[in-house]
């Protein structure tokens, strides 16, 4: 099966490119690295209402006193 198969009417968000197939909603591996880089790197944030848990807190290396 071809791995590059286009998708019609889709464009890739990081590049603009045909999306294909096997990185949907992606151009290539290498725009899906970048969009997952982002997320990783906190480029990209899901806003919330909801205040940090204790868990967040440690995971950031932030005392549970520390206030924003």
């Amino acid at each position: 099966m071809d791995k590059e198969i286009p998708i019609l009417h889709s464009k890739c968000p990081i590049c603009g490119k045909t999306a294909v197939l096997e990185y949907k909603p992606f151009c290539s591996k290498k725009c899906a690295d970048v969009d997952l880089g982002r997320w990783l790197k906190g480029t990209y944030v899901v806003h919330t209402d909801e205040s940090p848990t204790e868990e967040d807190r440690i995971e950031n290396n932030r005392m549970p006193d520390d206030v924003d």
